[in-house]
């Protein structure tokens, strides 16, 4: 399994991500700056977190005009695995590849902590090492993690299935307590029509080793390496 990692100025995890998707398929992702136009043909593409253009105009806005998100894009278009952690996310919505938007926190603060999410679907290739309604530790690490979109566009992802993880308490009920961003109904990612983009704000490359403590992101990369091969 190949994977790509897409560095932007100012992406602070590429690397994070890329010791997890190395640890889990036992190969280095290729690294591709954002100022490249195409690259080598992989099996997954990563939009990694951190702060791409500095979060300047508005969040992942300038990422997504970067010359490499037009093959992102197509490949993304064409089916190619696709994943946006946090800033990634952002970025997705921007490039119109997920559908809402990420807005300030509501409570207008840095947001950085663990949280505890409830995979809403074991049906997926990234989500195909857990059960459905189980909960795992993720932290999360942002301002702009508040997950908005219209009534219709909400309905539409939870009929469709692709809501992929939602902000839980340890039991798995959802609270207004363990909504660290005020995200609308709780999500926490979602995905694509054919569920093969996913973009989640939690961090769970920063959990993807005991060292770190703890691994349940560890599951996420092996369970998507799995799905992949």
């Amino acid at each position: 399994m190949k994977a790509a990692v897409i560095v932007f100025p100012g992406s602070n995890c590429d690397r994070d991500v890329a010791v997890a998707l190395e640890q889990a398929s036992g190969r280095k992702p290729v690294m591709v700056w954002h100022r490249e136009g195409d690259f080598e043909q992989v099996d997954l593409v990563v939009l990694p977190g951190g702060f791409a253009y500095g979060d300047y105009l508005r969040v992942g806005a300038m990422a997504a005009h970067s010359p490499v998100m037009r093959e992102v894009k197509r490949r993304a278009e064409r089916g190619v695995p696709t994943l946006g952690i946090c800033n990634g996310f952002q970025v997705l919505t921007e490039a119109g590849l997920l559908p809402g938007a990420l807005m300030r926190n509501a409570s207008l603060q840095f947001v950085c902590k663990d949280v505890h999410c409830r995979i809403e679907t074991g049906q997926s290739l990234y989500t195909s090492a857990f059960a459905s309604g189980e909960t795992v530790r993720w932290p999360v690490g942002h301002h702009d993690g508040n997950y908005f979109a219209d009534r219709n566009t909400l309905d539409r992802l939870e009929g469709e299935g692709r809501i992929a993880f939602r902000y839980a308490e340890p039991d798995g009920s959802l609270t207004e307590g363990a909504n660290p961003n005020g995200s609308a109904r709780n999500i926490a990612g979602i995905f694509n029509e054919t569920k093969s983009v996913l973009g989640l704000m939690p961090h769970p490359e920063r959990l993807a080793d005991s060292a770190l403590g703890g691994t349940d992101g560890t599951r996420f990369f092996k369970g998507l390496v799995e799905a992949l091969r």
